[in-house]
């Protein structure tokens, strides 16, 4: 088998879909990195339905002709279809050339121009570390208005990544490791990809970035710099931010279904898991309510069973007011009135 010969460089992955508004904003925080090594920027264009590949391709011609930005390659993956988060980010991750790979997304952006120095140099001098991650907060699209994103759970400059495998999967909040903040090792996760390519492409799974963090945890150390390096945005629909109750349910359903099969893999079973399955069951239950949607109703047993969880009281209930419409529809008015009744206060 031929090994890829990797280029000392540093690859950052920018997946991008219907983001006109935003995509040059994040393609200036890349480009004004300074960092000893040059960074080629791999853009997952996901065959977007406004000018996103307009600007993308206008930011690139000008790039190029600025000098000052010669350490800075281009690479644009446009895609003639919608491919969805799972192949487009897959796709892109394929197409990179660096010994070290960060990403960003098409509506965020870095604010610290050494973030990538910082990052790199701390791999450079401990090999045992897979993956280097820092502070972030949120900033909302709406009003510009910027927030804390809460604790850090594991702030040591440096956690054996096992310990912090249990945290991945049963992260609901605050993710463990923001991927966007990060950098890590090409060989690492492409090592991880070639050993379980389903737990990479799986679209039933719904993300990319859960299963990235906890494989580089898994066969490595992870460095941590307290510095607040990305604003991500919020105030808009997004991937983990959906725009309705059912899209909400589908996406639970499938991030929940990836974390209970890294926790089946890895053999990952405790008080803390099964806490965290009962959540993830009691969320489908409130999503399928307030969209009055029987079909998502019914698909939360098979999701008990294969979770392997015990029902809590309060999913015996919501489950137990979902089984007639009259029940259904009453607690759904009371619950506006209560909704209504907060707005006044």
């Amino acid at each position: 088998m031929s090994v890829i010969q990797r280029e000392n460089i540093i690859s950052v992955i920018v997946i991008t879909y219907n983001q006109e508004k935003t995509i040059k904003r994040t393609l200036d925080s890349i480009t004004m990195q300074q960092c000893h090594l040059p960074v080629e920027i791999v853009i997952g264009e996901d065959c977007s339905t406004d000018n996103t590949k307009g600007v993308i391709q206008d930011y690139i011609h000008e790039a190029e002709r600025n000098s000052s930005l010669k350490k800075f390659s281009f690479n644009l993956i446009s895609s003639t279809i919608n491919k969805g988060i799972i192949d487009n980010y897959f796709d892109c991750l394929q197409a990179c050339n660096g010994k070290y790979i960060a990403d960003c997304a098409g509506d965020d952006y870095w604010t610290d121009e050494k973030k990538l120095e910082k990052a790199v140099c701390m791999m450079e001098n401990d090999p045992s570390i897979t993956l280097v991650h820092t502070n972030w907060q949120f900033v909302d699209e709406k009003d510009g208005a910027v927030s804390d994103s809460g604790r850090q759970q594991f702030d040591a400059p440096v956690t054996n990544g096992k310990e912090m495998l249990e945290a991945i999967i049963c992260q609901t909040d605050r993710p463990i490791i923001h991927l966007c903040t990060a950098l890590y090792r090409a060989d690492t996760i492409m090592e991880a990809y070639k050993e379980d390519t389903f737990l990479f492409r799986n679209k039933e799974f719904g993300c990319e970035d859960l299963q990235i963090a906890f494989m580089l945890a898994q066969k490595g150390n992870i460095a941590y710099i307290p510095d607040i390096t990305l604003n991500y945005s919020i105030g808009h629909d997004s991937v983990s931010n959906q725009p309705s109750n059912r899209k909400q349910y589908i996406f639970v359903a499938r991030t929940t279904n990836l974390s209970h099969y890294l926790s089946k893999r890895f053999c990952i079973q405790s008080a803390n898991t099964e806490k965290y399955f009962e959540r993830r069951l009691f969320a489908l239950c409130m999503f399928a309510f307030r969209a009055k949607d029987r079909e998502l109703r019914n698909r939360i047993h098979d999701y008990q069973k294969d979770w392997n969880t015990v029902p809590s009281f309060r999913i015996k209930l919501v489950r137990m007011i979902m089984n007639s419409n009259a029940t259904w529809e009453t607690a759904l008015f009371i619950r506006k009135i209560v909704l209504l009744l907060k707005k006044c206060k």
